[in-house]
C-alpha cells in the first residue's frame, strides 16, 4: 500500500484546479452598444519586426473607435532590420509616434512608450499580433465601465498544423484558462502584454518594482506589484472582440527557450498566489513521471500511474473544454490526450533547462 502514498501530494492540484474552473463557469462576455470618448495610447515595443508590425498597424488603422481619440506609440528596440523604417512610413494611422528605445531590454521600450503617451490609459501589444476592429473600443468601453487599474485582455494563437503547433496552442489555452479563472476569482495569477490594460498613473507607481535586472517579465511584475496597491482594481475583460491573436513560436529550440524564460521569472516572485500555483503544477508532472519510471521496475506501480494520470486529467480537461469552447476552438480537444502524455515530459524538461541555465535570458 505504500506505493499509493504519493497520490495524496496531487489533491492541492486539484483543489486548486477545480476552483480555477468554478470561476471560469462565471464568464460572462462583455457586451456595449456604443464606447465612450476616452483617449487611450496603444504601445508597441518590438525588435526586427518590420515583417509582422505592418500588418498590425493595418489592424489598428481599420478600428471603429475615432481616430482623434487613439495614438500608437511604436518604440523600435534597437532593431536591426528596417524595423523603424517601416513604422515610420506606415501612413494610414492618424496619431502615430515612432521612436527609438532610449535604453535596452523591453521594459525599457514600454517603459519609453508610456512617456511619450498622451492618454492617460495604455493598452500594449506586440508586434506580431493581430486585432480585430473593436479592439480598442471594446478594451475603453470596458475601462470606461469599471474604472480598473489594470485589465487583462485574451489572446489566441493563431492556429497551425501538427502536434507540435497544436500542443502550443492546447497549453496556451490552458495558461489563458488560469489567466481567466484566478482573474474572476479575485487573484489575478498571470497576464500577457500582448493584451494588457492600465493607466499611467497606476504605471508609475509601481514601476519601481519592475525588476529591470530580468529582460522579460514586464506583464507580471507589473501584475503583482498592482496586487499589493490596497484599493487596486485587477479584472478580466471576457470577450471575442478585446481578443489578440499572437503568431506561434516556430521552433521547437525557441518554444523551450521561451517557456524557460518565463520559468526563470519565477525566482524572484513574491505573490503567495502565483508561487502557490507554480508549486502545485509541478508536483503531478513529477509524480506521474516518477510512477512511469517505477512501473519499469515493479508492476505494483502501473496502477499508481493510471490513478494520477487520470486524476490529473479531470481537472486540465475541464479548463480546456471550457477555455477552448469560450475562444470558439472547441476542435483543438481531439489533441487533449496526447498533449496530456507529453505534458509532464515537456515540464519537467523545461524545469531542468531553466534550472541548469541559471539566468534569466
Amino acid at each position: 500500500m505504500m506505493q499509493w502514498l504519493p497520490a495524496i501530494f496531487i489533491i492541492p492540484y486539484i483543489i486548486l484546479l477545480l476552483r480555477i474552473y468554478r470561476s471560469l463557469k462565471r464568464a460572462k462576455p462583455f457586451t456595449f452598444f456604443s464606447a465612450p470618448h476616452v483617449p487611450v495610447s496603444v504601445i508597441i515595443p518590438c525588435r526586427n519586426e518590420e515583417r509582422s508590425l505592418t500588418a498590425l498597424l493595418t489592424d489598428i488603422s481599420f478600428q471603429d473607435y475615432p481616430p482623434a481619440l487613439y495614438e500608437v506609440i511604436v518604440i523600435d528596440n534597437n532593431s536591426t532590420d528596417k524595423t523603424f523604417r517601416a513604422a515610420s512610413e506606415f501612413k494610414q494611422i492618424k496619431n502615430i509616434k515612432v521612436i527609438h528605445n532610449s535604453g535596452s531590454g523591453k521594459k525599457e521600450a514600454v517603459r519609453c512608450g508610456i512617456d511619450a503617451a498622451s492618454s492617460g490609459l495604455i493598452i500594449t501589444t506586440d508586434a506580431d499580433c493581430r486585432a480585430g476592429e473593436k479592439w480598442i473600443s471594446t478594451i475603453v468601453t470596458f475601462y470606461h465601465q469599471h474604472q480598473a487599474d489594470l485589465i487583462i485582455a485574451p489572446v489566441k494563437i493563431i492556429s497551425g498544423k501538427g502536434f507540435p503547433s497544436k500542443f502550443q496552442e492546447l497549453e496556451f489555452m490552458g495558461l489563458q484558462g488560469v489567466t481567466a479563472g484566478t482573474a474572476l476569482d479575485g487573484n489575478p495569477t498571470m497576464c500577457n502584454g500582448a493584451n494588457l490594460a492600465f493607466t499611467k498613473k497606476i504605471y508609475y507607481k509601481n514601476d519601481g518594482n519592475l525588476h529591470p535586472e530580468i529582460p522579460s517579465g514586464d506583464d507580471i511584475f507589473l501584475l503583482h506589484s498592482v496586487k499589493q496597491q490596497a484599493g487596486s482594481r485587477i479584472l478580466w475583460l471576457e470577450s471575442p472582440e478585446a481578443t489578440i491573436n499572437t503568431a506561434p513560436v516556430t521552433s521547437t529550440s525557441a518554444f523551450l527557450k521561451q517557456r524557460s524564460r518565463w520559468l526563470a521569472k519565477s525566482r524572484v516572485y513574491k505573490d503567495s498566489a502565483t508561487i502557490l500555483l507554480g508549486t502545485v503544477t509541478l508536483i503531478p508532472s513529477l509524480l506521474i513521471l516518477f510512477a512511469l519510471a517505477a512501473s519499469f521496475f515493479n508492476s505494483i506501480f502501473i496502477p499508481l500511474f493510471a490513478v494520477l494520470f487520470l486524476v490529473k486529467s479531470i481537472p486540465d480537461f475541464l479548463i480546456l473544454k471550457n477555455t477552448t469552447s469560450r475562444y470558439g476552438n472547441a476542435k483543438l480537444m481531439k489533441w487533449f490526450v496526447p498533449a496530456q502524455l507529453f505534458y509532464p515530459f515537456y515540464v519537467t524538461g523545461v524545469a531542468v533547462i531553466t534550472l541548469l541555465k541559471g539566468r534569466y535570458r
